[in-house]
């Protein structure tokens, strides 16, 4: 069996930056096959598209397991299809298996996600995530996944010590870490190493927490944010209602075959 695969660096315009991300339009449903592709691959997230008479559907796999839900690789599934599937397309519907239907708009140079907007109710343990991020936690949410902690400037986000064994160990899948940001609304990181990513370098899905939160702190529903992982990446944000959109660029890497 052969199958195409690209790779693609989302929230970037240019290549060796951004989040990398790889993505297959394929038939196969296999769950055991699509996720040793992607610990093959062995990129934060590998997404999984397939087209029925329903239309597209959509999985996303990091190395070690399956994800609920997942930006950057979504924005580099658009971008594939966009360019290779439906160039004279201008909307990207796929239908998620736990987060309904989730759409990509095509708008000049931005692709422009719209996810459902996460839920954040105030987390109390502040003292266990002080010892795994080193710094003092400003504030403490849990959203539907992850944990969003606050600490008090860009510097400190830079700056992080993360203890990753510790996180690891918790019960926590992943930590987002942001702050006021110097020439941004905000900047952050994500650390999630029982996904088997240890830092993610550009995470569209924990903009779904960070934009309720910093819409609420700032008091606007446009944001432009950065994400301060050594790649890096900018994300256009804007809240809206029970949705967030979450604006981006993508390059492509790679066009190759895997042979099954």
């Amino acid at each position: 069996m052969k199958l195409p695969i690209y790779y693609v660096d989302a929230f970037t315009d240019q290549l060796f930056s951004g989040n990398p991300a790889a993505v297959v339009f394929s038939q196969i449903n296999d769950s055991d096959l699509m996720q040793k592709i992607a610990a093959e691959n062995n990129l934060s997230e590998t997404a999984f598209i397939r087209e029925d008479q329903d239309g597209y559907h959509i999985r996303w796999f990091a190395p070690l397991c399956e994800i609920d839900l997942c930006g950057h690789a979504t924005l580099a599934s658009a971008f594939i299809f966009f360019k290779y599937i439906q160039p004279q397309k201008d909307e990207f519907k796929v239908q998620s298996l736990k987060n309904g239907v989730l759409k990509v708009t095509r708008k000049d140079d931005l692709l422009i996600l719209d996810f459902p907007k996460d839920n954040l109710r105030k987390y109390d343990d502040v003292s266990f995530v002080e010892k795994i991020i080193g710094t003092k936690v400003n504030d403490l949410y849990k959203g539907r996944n992850d944990i969003l902690a606050i600490v008090e400037s860009e510097d400190e986000v830079k700056d992080l010590n993360i203890d990753l064994q510790l996180l690891n160990n918790s019960d926590v899948r992943g930590l987002i870490v942001s702050a006021p940001g110097t020439h941004y609304d905000f900047v952050s990181r994500f650390f999630a190493p029982s996904a088997g990513v240890n830092e993610d370098p550009v995470t569209g899905s924990a903009h779904t927490t960070l934009i309720p939160y910093w819409s609420r702190r700032l008091d606007k529903t446009s944001l432009k944010a950065k994400q301060l992982s050594q790649r890096g990446g900018v994300l256009y944000c804007e809240d809206m209602n029970d949705r967030v959109f979450i604006g981006g660029k993508a390059v492509q890497y790679l066009k190759g075959e895997i042979s099954i």
